[in-house]
């Protein structure tokens, strides 16, 4: 899936009704299929841009076209269906429900959605394949490695079979060897399944195995590798 955005703006109003505006004029490309990384020091609004790219928040101003349809202006359920259909998101912290094994949290999604449970436990099976955890599919989150309960999340972000990978700091809280085998199971299924992958990272090898490469800075995105 295409993304375009054109002349974004977002801000927040703060505990002493100041505004805050962090995002200032913002424009964004990424073509479908591609891998990019969205660097930067900590507070430049790297995570609000993917927060608005992937419908969580609102925007004040600009177009945000997927595909060439323009979302900027959708209602909050179409919103959230465009969210649960098409985009998968990964975060640092992992967010499994502890009560739960790996199998039934990469469920959980698709059976949200009333889906056949027999078909999606399959499927989900699968997943846990592709990321090497089928052997651990009936373990829960506490009984799990940092890396592990990771791959669960990414399998749990593929589930619904997006067309859009918006992953924030996927390897922030794992050691080095770690998070290159979590790297390198991104990249593998960003081929495998012909996603976009748009990544927040701190990890300078993890940025520079992207195709594109974006620093964020006052409010702005500036290119610093191109494809």
């Amino acid at each position: 899936m295409q993304i375009q955005v054109s002349n974004l703006h977002k801000s927040y109003i703060d505990g002493e009704g100041l505004k805050l505006h962090i995002l200032r004029g913002l424009n964004f490309e990424a073509k479908s299929g591609s891998t990019v990384a969205i660097v930067g020091t900590s507070g430049t609004g790297k995570s609000t841009f993917l927060h608005t790219i992937g419908l969580l928040e609102g925007i004040d101003e600009g177009k945000l076209y997927l595909d060439g349809s323009d979302l900027a202006n959708l209602t909050r359920d179409q919103a959230a269906q465009f969210r649960n259909e098409k985009v998968g998101f990964i975060f640092q912290f992992h967010q499994l429900l502890q009560d739960f094994t790996a199998l039934e949290n990469v469920m959980i999604p698709q059976l949200i959605q009333g889906k056949n449970t027999g078909i999606v436990q399959k499927y989900a099976f699968e997943l846990l394949e592709k990321v090497g955890l089928s052997e651990r599919a009936g373990h829960k989150p506490t009984q799990l490695s940092g890396g592990e309960q990771q791959r669960v999340a990414i399998a749990r972000a593929l589930v619904n079979r997006p067309r859009i990978i918006l992953a924030d700091e996927p390897t922030g809280n794992l050691d080095q060897e770690t998070g290159e085998q979590v790297m390198e199971i991104l990249l593998r299924l960003n081929r495998e399944n012909k996603t976009t992958l748009v990544m927040i990272t701190h990890n300078t090898n993890l940025a520079s195995a992207m195709q594109y490469q974006h620093r964020m800075e006052n409010g702005q995105l500036h290119l610093l590798k191109n494809g």
